[in-house]
């Protein structure tokens, strides 16, 4: 059984920076992905960073490429998202996610990720 912790979030103004983190707890089997979500007010839960066990990043979103970096620290069991130049439209709740790297499904298809922490809210203000 896995759970994720996120922490980080925050109001900032345009232009800001902040660090999501996600403590993963408990133990499993085989490789995993981990993944950043976010979901605002009557929006679909989108997929914003995935990465692997190895560190390998396997998607970033258009809309963040070149602001939002992801990474992990494997000794920490921590995995982040670094969060640059934060415009209004990021403002959501940002979900970690966890699932099997076997499975056969896109890296951003929220329903596949089978782990999810309770989200932390990034709130950017104009």
């Amino acid at each position: 059984q896995v759970s994720l912790v996120e922490s980080g979030g925050d109001s900032v103004q345009a232009g800001g920076s902040l660090r999501l983190s996600c403590v993963i707890f408990g133990n499993w089997y085989g490789t995993y992905v981990w993944g950043w979500f976010r979901q605002a007010p009557g929006k679909e839960r989108e997929g914003v960073a995935i990465i692997d066990s190895r560190g390998t990043l396997w998607y970033y979103a258009d809309s963040v490429k070149g602001r939002f970096t992801m990474s992990q620290d494997n000794a920490k069991r921590t995995v982040y998202l670094q969060m640059n130049s934060l415009k209004p439209e990021d403002s959501a709740m940002y979900y970690c996610a966890a699932r099997p790297e076997t499975v056969a499904a896109p890296h951003d298809d929220a329903h596949s990720y089978n782990y999810w922490g309770r989200g932390t809210q990034v709130t950017v203000s104009s």
